[in-house]
Parts: C-alpha cells; structure tokens; sequence
C-alpha cells in the first residue's frame, strides 16, 4: 500500500510536468510568432498585426503580414515540428543522442537531390512543376538512407550505430564533393538557387508550396507518433522487443520512409537546416524523460519554437539583411553537439 501511494503523486507530478511543458511551448510559439510577424525590416505594431489576422487590415499590412511574414512562419513551424520529431525518432530508432537525420546524411541526401533536379532536370521540372524539386528532394533523402543503413548493416551489435554514425559522415562529404560539381557547372540562376539550398532558409515560403510542406509534414509525423510504443520498446534492445512482439523491420522501414519524405519535402522548399533534431529531443529527454509518447510531440513542439526563434533572430541581428536560418540552428546546434560529445561518447 505505501509503495502505491507513492507512485501515484509521482506519476502525477510527472504528467503536471509534462502538461506544463506543453502549455509553456504552446504559448512561446504564440508569442514568438506575433513577435515574427510584427518585427521586422518594416514594423507593423501588434494592434496592426491583429486587425491584419481578422481581415480589418490595412492593404500595406495585409502585404506585409499576410504575404510576407505568414507563410514563412507557417513553413518554419511546420518544418521545425518535423525536424524535432524526425530527430526524436531517428536517436530513439538507433538507441543514440546523435542519430539526427543531417548527421546520418537524410539531410545532406535530400539537398543532393533538390540540387541536381535544379542543375540538371530543366526537363523534369516542366513536366513536374512545383513537384519536381520536392520529388527529387525526397528520392535522395531515400537513397542516402538506405545507404546509411547497409553501412550500419555492415556491423552487428554494439558496433552498429557507431558504424551507422561514420557513414553519415562519409556520405556527407562525398555528397559535398557532388554539391560542389554541380555548383562548377551551374549557371547564375542556379547559383543563387543552390546559395539558398545549401544555407537553408525559410524566408522564400509563399502559399502555393505550402500545402505541400503541411501535407508532407504532417503525414510523416503521424506515421511516426504511431510509432511512438514500439520506440519505447526497441530502448531495451532488438531481442526484448522482439519479444514483446515489436516488428522491428516493420517499425525501421516506416520510420526511414517517414523521415525521408519529412526531410526531403522540408529541404526542398527550406534548405539544409540542421541541428534542430539532435538539440531538442535531446533537451526534452532530459527534462521529462525518455517516453516517445510524449518525447514525440514535445520535440515538435520545441522544434517549432528553435525553428520559428532562429529565423525572427536571423531576420533581425543585421537588418536590414537577412541571415538564413540554416546559419542560425548552426551556431545554436554546433556548441550542442561538441558537449554532448564530450559529455557522451556514441556506443
């Protein structure tokens, strides 16, 4: 009886704990995002920003609100939110702070992709459209992958994610040296296209692909947030969940299928951004522990939040210029990971 009595109040200031968290998130994002689209280049005062929202704007504001700022907030929740859960997936699928999915090449995959379409596939991108770029984008975030994971196959047990791990870093340079052609035989307009690739930014958004990042998004972390007790099952290893009836090919193949199409669209349209999968699940885990059912959804909010936080910061450190937002998570994301190297080494 004491023991019960016990873990009930536990139990429940973890769950206050977890609530807690999730409304503070909630309401940063609002704030961060009324701060976004009130602070700028041009400053349209908050009591403006609102009247715009309701449709009682006036025109300069709807231009500047509605059109500019709008859908680049929408496009750096939305990827912000997948590149959190992506991460939290990725680190609870290898057992491993640093399986992010730019560290095990999804991302650097996925730009490789969106660039050759660019560079070479004028062709394809009159039959595809505004497809076409996402199509590719996705094709290579899948063919990197499954490279990664026959690297990672190489080595069986406790030398499987350090395996995995160096893969991602050989298939990142390699694919730098392939960026780097492609940008030699580029022409002008190419070039500026590849700058924003290979920078990541979120500040080209406009409504007509956003559909597609919210569709794209959106699916891939449903797939993964039913994913979130087989997660929990595959911490105690490979065999025990097995024995708890996990299917482990299963579960890997439709995490790996989620993530590229999640990192793939968000690279398309926004570039390479990194860090945003290993710094927030990360600080999740530790604050309110290891449990992918609510590891999953708080990492997307808090990737919302580092996401939407980095581009209002990028936007205005130099402005009237604008640092990409690829830059940002770097310099917020590289300190990060050199302590978490330094704290944890990778098994």
């Amino acid at each position: 009886m004491a023991v019960a009595e016990l873990k009930a109040p536990s139990r429940l200031l973890t769950l206050n704990r977890r609530q807690l968290a999730t409304g503070f998130l909630v309401v940063l994002i609002l704030l961060v995002g009324l701060a976004s689209l009130a602070i700028g280049a041009t400053q349209v005062p908050l009591e403006r920003v609102i009247a715009t929202l309701l449709g009682t704007g006036e025109a300069r504001d709807d231009l500047v609100v509605l059109t500019l700022r709008l859908p680049r907030i929408v496009a750096a929740l939305f990827v912000g939110a997948g590149m959190g859960i992506a991460g939290a997936a990725m680190q609870g699928l290898y057992r491993n702070p640093l399986a992010d999915p730019g560290l095990i090449g999804v991302s650097s995959g996925a730009a490789l992709g969106a660039i050759a379409t660019i560079v070479l596939g004028a062709k394809y991108m009159q039959y595809f459209g505004v497809w076409a770029v996402p199509f590719g984008a996705i094709l290579g975030a899948l063919a990197a992958t499954f490279l990664t994971q026959a690297i990672g196959a190489v080595r069986r047990g406790e030398g499987r994610t350090a395996s995995l791990l160096l893969g991602g870093i050989a298939i990142n340079a390699l694919v730098g040296v392939v960026i780097g052609i492609l940008t030699f035989i580029a022409d002008d307009r190419q070039l500026r296209d590849l700058t924003f690739w290979t920078m990541g930014n979120v500040g080209r958004a406009d409504w007509s692909g956003i559909g597609i990042v919210i569709g794209a998004l959106s699916i891939g972390s449903f797939v993964i947030i039913r994913q979130a007790r087989a997660l929990d099952a595959i911490a105690l290893g490979e065999s025990g969940a097995r024995h708890l009836g996990v299917d482990i090919s299963g579960m890997r193949n439709r995490i790996i299928l989620a993530t590229a199409l999640m990192v793939g669209t968000a690279t398309a349209f926004c570039g390479m951004i990194g860090f945003v999968g290993i710094v927030v699940p990360h600080l999740v885990r530790m604050t309110l522990g290891p449990g992918h059912r609510h590891l999953l959804p708080l990492s997307a909010l808090g990737g919302a939040l580092l996401l939407l936080t980095a581009d209002l910061a990028g936007r205005n450190i130099a402005a009237p210029l604008e640092l990409p937002v690829g830059l940002m998570t770097g310099a917020i994301g590289a300190p990060f990971f050199l302590w978490l190297l330094t704290r944890r080494q990778p098994s």
